[in-house]
C-alpha cells in the first residue's frame, strides 16, 4: 500500500479539502494507494504544541513534525495546502477560538513577564510566521505553469489595468541603514559550532542563541535594519507622497518574516500617527498598545476608554492632515496600516502591477499610490518591474511568454526574519556570530531597537539547486537566468558556488546566466512580451516574490502554478500554489455559502504526487490515475468548470464534481487497465446521468450563510456537510 499525505491547512484551501478529499480517496483505492490527512492548519499546530493544557480525547499528534521527519525520507509524497503563515493577531484570534470550543490552551505572552510566560511565548513562536514551510522543504522549488493551463490563459485572458507612462506610483526604499547597506557574509571552512552574543557598551553580554551546528561550505550572514534610519526614511516618504499627492502604502512580509517586518510595521504606523504617539503615550502604555499591531488592534483596546473619542478624532486628524492611506477594504475602513498580515508584499505588489499601479483610496477608487519597501534587498525587484510598466505598457496576456522559477530553500536556506536568529536589540554594542572558541565569523554595530538577523545556506541545497536550474533549462531547452545581485553580500557568495557548480554540468547548448536583479527585471519582461519564455532562478525569498508575480500577470492568479520539490533524499513534496486569497473566499462562504477557491492547484500538485508513486514504487495503476487525471484537467479548462463569481453559479463544490465527472470518463475510455475501467464506467455513467439533479443540489445549498464550528478549527462533521451537500453525488462517490 503506498500513501499520500494530503495536508489540512487552513481557511479557504482547508474548506475546499473536506469536499475534495473523499473524492480522492475513492479514486486512489483503485490504485492500492491510501490517503492520509494530517492536520498542519494553524489551530491543529497549537494544540500539538500544548498537550499537557488538555485532555486525553483532545490531545493531536504533532503532525507537522512527523511531516519534517517524513520529508527526509525517499518514500515522502506529500500534497502540501496552502497554510497560514500567522501573525500575532491571527495567532491570538486562533487561541481565543479554541478557548471557546473548550481547549484550554494559555494566553499568548507577547511581552513575557516571568519564566512561564517566556516558556509559553517560545513554544507559541514555533507556530508564529513561516512555521511550516522550512520544516516540509527538504528540497529546491521547481515551479511552473502547465502547459494547459498557460494556453487557457492566453486563449481566455484575465482583465490588466492600463499603465500609463506619466504615472505616479513609484517605490520608496532606504539608500542606508537598511539589511542591504549592512550585510556580510562569508562562507565557513571546516564543520563547526557557532553562537549570536550582544556585547553591550556598558560591559554586559548576552547569549541571544547559543551554540549550533554549521556544516563546512554553508554561506552564513548578518545585516542589521536601524531602526533610527528606518524612521527617518518613513519621515521622507510620508512627506514625498503629501507632496505628490498620492496614496501612502506599506508593503512588508510580518507573516513570513516574523520577528523583523511586524517591527518595520510598527515603525511606518508610528512615524504616521507620530503625533498620536507622542500625545497619548501615557494612555498607550497603560492599555499596552503595540505599534507593531497595527491600528486594528490599537481601536480594540481603546474601545470603551474616556478618551476613546478624541483619540479617533486625533488619528482622523493626522489622515486628513497626511498623505492619505491606501485601503485593504473601502468598504469596511480598513487601511493599509491596520493589520500587519494584511501586508503581504508578493501578493500586494502583484495586485498593483497587474491592476495598472494603483490601489483603493477611502472612497474606494482607484489612486497611484507611494509603496514603501524599505529594505533594498528586494524593493529593487519591484522598483524594476514599476519602471517597465510605466515605460512599456501592461503587458498582454495572450502573448506574454512564461516565467517558471528554481527557487534555493531547501534545508531552511535563507530563511530570513522567520527563525529564532532575528532579535530587536535592547542596548547600544555589538553583535558577534563566533565559534565556540570565541572566534568571530561576523559582526555587527548595533543601537538600541535595532532588528539584527543571522541566515544560513548549506553548500548541499545550493549544489542541488544548481542541479535543478540546469536540469529544467535542458528539459525545457529554456535559457535560465540566476538572479543574484553582485552588490550585496550574501549574493556575492552565492555567485562564486554558483560559477563553480556550473562546472560540474554539460551546458553544452544552454542560455545558463548570472544577472543582477534590475538586470533580470528587464531581461525577463523584454522575452516574455516578445513570447518567449525564462526560467528565473532565485533565492528563497525573492522565489516567494517571483512565484506570485508573473503567475499573476501571465494567469491572474497564482494558485493555477505547478508546483514541485523533489526532496533531496529522492521524496517529493507537491505544493499547491498560493493561498493570498484564501481569507476572503472563506469570509464569503461562511457569510453567503459560495466558496470561490479554485482547486486547480490541488487537481495539477495531485497528478504530479500520483506520477511520482508511479516512477518511484513502480505502481502502474497510480500512472493510470495521473493519465487520466491530466486528461480531465485540460477539459476543466477547456469547459470552463473553475468557480464562477457570484451566488447562484457553479463554486469550488461545483468543480469537484466536475473534476470528479471528467476523471471517472478518463479511467473508463483507457483501456490499459480492464479493471480499472471497468471500476469507474458505471461511476461516469451515473455523474453524466445525474449531472443536472447533483447541480442542483450543489447551487441549491447556496446563498445562505454556513456554520462549520470555527473559522481556525472547525467540527469535522459540521464541515464535510457544508462542503458535501449533494447527497446524490455523495452516494456516488462513497460507493466507489
Amino acid at each position: 500500500m503506498s500513501t499520500i499525505y494530503y495536508t489540512l491547512t487552513d481557511e479557504a484551501p482547508m474548506l475546499a479539502t473536506y469536499s475534495f478529499l473523499p473524492i480522492v480517496k475513492a479514486f486512489a483505492r483503485s490504485a492500492n494507494i491510501d490517503i492520509e490527512a494530517p492536520d498542519i492548519s494553524l489551530a491543529g499546530r497549537i494544540l500539538a504544541n500544548f498537550p499537557e493544557y488538555l485532555n486525553d480525547e483532545q490531545k493531536v499528534p504533532d503532525s507537522l513534525a512527523a511531516l519534517g521527519e517524513l520529508a527526509t525520507k525517499p518514500e515522502a509524497n506529500i500534497i502540501k495546502l496552502p497554510n497560514i503563515s500567522a501573525s500575532v493577531p491571527q495567532l491570538e484570534e486562533a487561541i481565543a477560538e479554541l478557548q471557546r470550543q473548550g481547549y484550554a490552551v494559555p494566553n499568548y505572552p507577547a511581552e513575557p513577564k516571568n519564566d512561564e510566560e517566556r516558556a509559553i511565548n517560545q513554544r507559541y513562536a514555533r507556530v508564529l510566521g513561516s512555521a511550516v514551510n522550512p520544516v516540509l522543504r527538504e528540497g529546491n522549488s521547481d515551479r511552473r505553469a502547465p502547459k494547459a493551463v498557460k494556453n487557457y490563459a492566453k486563449a481566455h485572458p484575465h482583465r490588466m489595468g492600463v499603465w500609463a507612462s506619466d504615472s505616479k506610483t513609484s517605490v520608496a526604499h532606504m539608500d542606508d541603514g537598511d539589511f542591504y547597506g549592512t550585510e556580510n557574509s562569508t562562507t565557513v571552512d571546516s564543520d563547526g559550532k557557532f553562537r549570536i552574543v550582544f556585547y553591550g557598551n556598558d560591559g554586559s553580554e548576552k547569549v541571544l542563541k547559543d551554540l549550533a551546528p554549521l556544516k563546512a561550505g554553508e554561506v552564513i550572514d548578518s545585516s542589521v535594519m536601524h531602526l533610527s534610519a528606518l524612521r527617518s526614511f518613513v519621515k521622507h516618504a510620508i512627506d514625498e507622497a503629501k507632496e505628490q499627492g498620492v496614496l501612502l502604502s506599506a508593503h512588508l512580509k510580518a507573516t513570513m518574516m516574523k520577528i523583523s517586518d511586524p517591527i518595520i510595521f510598527g515603525a511606518i504606523v508610528e512615524t504616521y500617527f507620530k503625533d498620536v504617539f507622542e500625545k497619548y503615550k501615557g494612555t498607550f502604555a497603560e492599555l499596552d498598545i503595540n505599534p507593531n499591531y497595527g491600528l486594528a488592534t490599537l481601536f480594540e483596546k481603546i474601545a470603551g476608554h474616556p478618551r476613546e473619542a478624541e483619540i479617533n478624532a486625533d488619528i482622523e486628524r493626522s489622515i486628513e492632515n497626511g498623505p492619505a492611506i491606501a485601503m485593504v477594504n473601502s468598504d469596511k475602513g480598513i487601511t493599509n496600516f491596520h493589520v500587519s498580515s494584511d501586508v503581504i508584499v508578493d501578493a500586494s505588489m502583484a495586485a498593483l502591477v497587474r491592476g495598472g499601479g494603483k490601489m483603493w483610496n477611502k472612497d474606494g477608487k482607484e489612486e497611484d499610490t507611494l509603496c514603501i519597501i524599505p529594505d533594498r534587498t528586494y524593493a529593487g525587484f519591484y522598483d524594476a518591474i514599476i519602471r517597465d510598466m510605466k515605460q512599456n505598457g501592461a503587458i498582454d496576456p495572450k502573448t506574454f511568454g512564461s516565467v517558471p522559477n528554481v527557487g534555493l530553500m531547501a534545508q531552511k536556506a535563507e530563511e530570513y526574519g522567520s527563525h529564532d536568529k532575528t532579535f530587536q536589540m535592547s542596548g547600544t554594542g555589538t553583535v558577534t556570530i563566533e565559534d565556540e572558541n570565541g572566534n568571530v565569523f561576523l559582526e555587527q554595530q548595533v543601537q538600541d531597537g535595532d532588528i539584527f538577523r543571522m541566515c544560513q545556506a548549506k553548500d548541499a541545497p545550493i549544489q542541488d539547486w544548481v542541479k535543478l536550474a540546469v536540469t529544467r533549462a535542458r528539459l525545457s531547452d529554456t535559457p535560465a537566468i540566476f538572479w543574484l545581485d553582485s552588490g550585496r553580500a550574501h549574493d556575492a557568495q552565492i555567485i562564486k558556488k554558483v560559477e563553480k557548480y556550473l562546472k560540474d554540468h554539460d551546458l553544452t547548448g544552454l542560455d545558463i546566466r548570472i544577472m543582477d536583479v534590475k538586470d533580470a527585471v528587464s531581461e525577463t519582461l523584454k522575452r516574455a512580451r516578445a513570447g518567449m519564455d525564462t526560467i528565473s532562478v532565485s533565492g528563497n525569498v525573492l522565489r516567494d516574490y517571483l512565484t506570485d508575480m508573473f503567475p499573476i500577470l501571465e494567469l491572474g492568479t497564482s494558485a493555477k502554478m505547478l508546483s514541485i520539490v523533489p526532496l533531496m533524499n529522492g521524496g517529493g513534496l507537491f505544493e499547491t500554489g498560493a493561498g493570498g486569497s484564501a481569507p476572503k473566499h472563506i469570509e464569503q462562504f461562511l457569510n453567503e455559502g459560495y466558496l470561490r477557491w479554485d482547486s486547480l492547484g490541488e487537481f495539477l500538485a495531485l497528478q504530479a504526487s500520483f506520477e511520482h508513486l508511479a516512477q518511484t514504487q513502480g505502481n502502474k495503476k497510480a500512472q493510470i490515475l495521473a493519465d487520466a487525471l491530466d486528461t480531465a484537467n485540460a477539459k476543466f479548462l477547456e469547459t470552463d468548470k473553475s468557480p464562477a463569481r457570484r451566488v447562484g453559479q457553479i463554486d469550488n463544490r461545483g468543480s469537484h464534481f466536475y473534476l470528479a465527472m471528467y476523471w471517472a470518463e478518463g479511467l473508463a475510455d483507457q483501456t490499459e487497465d480492464a479493471e480499472i475501467a471497468a471500476k469507474f464506467a458505471p461511476v461516469a455513467e451515473a455523474m453524466q446521468e445525474n449531472e443536472a439533479k447533483i447541480n442542483e443540489e450543489l447551487i441549491g445549498a447556496q446563498g445562505k450563510p454556513q456554520d462549520v464550528g470555527g473559522y481556525y478549527h472547525p467540527n469535522s462533521e459540521k464541515a464535510f456537510a457544508a462542503m458535501r451537500p449533494s447527497a446524490t453525488l455523495n452516494a456516488i462517490v462513497d460507493g466507489i
